[in-house]
Protein backbone atom coordinates (compact mmCIF):
# COMPACT_ATOMS: atom_id res chain seq x y z
CA UNK A 1 0.00 0.00 0.00
CA UNK A 2 1.40 3.48 -0.76
CA UNK A 3 0.37 6.99 -0.32
CA UNK A 4 1.78 9.79 -2.00
CA UNK A 5 1.02 13.46 -1.04
CA UNK A 6 1.38 16.86 -2.86
CA UNK A 7 0.06 20.32 -2.89
CA UNK A 8 2.57 21.27 -0.55
CA UNK A 9 4.41 24.45 -1.13
CA UNK A 10 5.26 28.22 0.37
CA UNK A 11 2.36 30.59 0.39
CA UNK A 12 2.07 33.89 2.91
CA UNK A 13 -0.31 34.08 5.50
CA UNK A 14 -3.55 34.49 4.25
CA UNK A 15 -3.45 32.32 1.33
CA UNK A 16 -4.92 29.06 0.44
CA UNK A 17 -3.06 25.72 -0.81
CA UNK A 18 -5.01 22.06 -1.53
CA UNK A 19 -3.35 19.35 -0.22
CA UNK A 20 -3.66 14.98 -2.30
CA UNK A 21 -3.27 12.48 -0.98
CA UNK A 22 -3.41 9.02 -4.03
CA UNK A 23 -3.55 6.01 -2.43
CA UNK A 24 -2.77 2.99 -4.68
CA UNK A 25 -2.09 -1.24 -3.78
CA UNK A 26 -4.26 -2.03 -1.36
CA UNK A 27 -6.56 -5.10 -1.86
CA UNK A 28 -9.32 -3.74 -0.25
CA UNK A 29 -10.83 0.16 -0.02
CA UNK A 30 -9.35 2.60 3.04
CA UNK A 31 -11.32 3.20 5.98
CA UNK A 32 -10.92 6.65 7.57
CA UNK A 33 -8.22 8.47 6.57
CA UNK A 34 -6.78 11.58 7.89
CA UNK A 35 -4.10 14.71 7.88
CA UNK A 36 -1.79 14.83 10.33
CA UNK A 37 1.26 17.56 10.48
CA UNK A 38 4.46 17.83 12.63
CA UNK A 39 5.93 20.90 13.19
CA UNK A 40 9.86 21.16 14.47
CA UNK A 41 9.75 20.68 17.65
CA UNK A 42 6.35 20.01 18.48
CA UNK A 43 4.67 16.35 18.14
CA UNK A 44 2.21 15.23 15.71
CA UNK A 45 -0.91 16.22 15.79
CA UNK A 46 -4.17 15.11 13.60
CA UNK A 47 -5.07 18.02 11.60
CA UNK A 48 -8.75 16.53 10.12
CA UNK A 49 -9.80 12.69 9.82
CA UNK A 50 -12.89 11.28 7.68
CA UNK A 51 -14.83 7.91 7.55
CA UNK A 52 -14.96 6.18 4.59
CA UNK A 53 -18.54 7.50 3.24
CA UNK A 54 -17.45 10.61 4.81
CA UNK A 55 -20.13 10.70 7.29
CA UNK A 56 -17.68 11.74 9.84
CA UNK A 57 -15.65 14.30 9.70
CA UNK A 58 -13.27 16.05 12.49
CA UNK A 59 -10.71 18.47 12.58
CA UNK A 60 -8.55 20.05 15.29
CA UNK A 61 -10.06 23.36 16.87
CA UNK A 62 -6.86 25.81 15.22
CA UNK A 63 -8.23 24.81 11.71
CA UNK A 64 -12.18 24.55 12.13
CA UNK A 65 -13.48 26.86 9.62
CA UNK A 66 -10.69 27.02 7.55
CA UNK A 67 -9.53 23.76 6.09
CA UNK A 68 -12.01 21.58 4.34
CA UNK A 69 -10.87 17.74 4.31
CA UNK A 70 -13.01 15.72 1.48
CA UNK A 71 -11.78 12.23 -0.05
CA UNK A 72 -12.85 10.39 -3.57
CA UNK A 73 -13.41 6.80 -3.26
CA UNK A 74 -13.61 5.90 -6.62
CA UNK A 75 -9.86 7.60 -7.13
CA UNK A 76 -8.55 6.71 -3.77
CA UNK A 77 -7.74 10.15 -2.93
CA UNK A 78 -8.23 12.36 0.15
CA UNK A 79 -7.73 15.96 0.26
CA UNK A 80 -7.28 19.04 1.85
CA UNK A 81 -8.38 22.36 1.53
CA UNK A 82 -6.79 24.84 3.33
CA UNK A 83 -7.52 28.72 3.66
CA UNK A 84 -6.86 31.80 5.37
CA UNK A 85 -3.49 29.56 6.28
CA UNK A 86 -1.13 31.42 8.89
CA UNK A 87 2.37 30.71 10.12
CA UNK A 88 1.20 28.49 13.01
CA UNK A 89 0.41 26.27 10.22
CA UNK A 90 3.32 25.44 8.93
CA UNK A 91 4.63 22.07 9.14
CA UNK A 92 4.84 18.70 7.65
CA UNK A 93 1.78 17.52 6.35
CA UNK A 94 1.28 13.82 6.30
CA UNK A 95 -1.83 11.44 5.52
CA UNK A 96 -2.53 8.08 6.83
CA UNK A 97 -5.35 5.57 5.72
CA UNK A 98 -6.89 2.48 7.63
CA UNK A 99 -7.22 -0.85 5.93
CA UNK A 100 -9.43 -3.53 7.35
CA UNK A 101 -7.76 -7.12 6.98
CA UNK A 102 -10.66 -9.03 7.86
CA UNK A 103 -10.60 -8.66 11.85
CA UNK A 104 -7.27 -6.23 11.76
CA UNK A 105 -6.71 -2.97 11.08
CA UNK A 106 -3.49 -1.73 10.10
CA UNK A 107 -2.46 2.10 9.33
CA UNK A 108 -0.80 3.31 6.42
CA UNK A 109 1.04 6.47 5.73
CA UNK A 110 2.76 8.66 3.66
CA UNK A 111 6.22 10.53 3.35
CA UNK A 112 4.60 14.12 3.55
CA UNK A 113 4.29 17.58 2.16
CA UNK A 114 5.39 20.59 3.47
CA UNK A 115 3.65 23.51 4.10
CA UNK A 116 5.22 26.55 4.74
CA UNK A 117 3.36 29.58 5.50
CA UNK A 118 5.63 33.02 5.67
CA UNK A 119 4.16 36.03 7.70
Amino acid sequence: VQLVESGGGLVQAGGSLRLSCAGSGSPFSFNAMGWYRQAPGKQRELVAEITRESTIINYTNSVKGRFTISRDNAENTMYLQMNNLKPEDTAMYSCNAVVRYGSRYLNYWGQGTQVTVSS
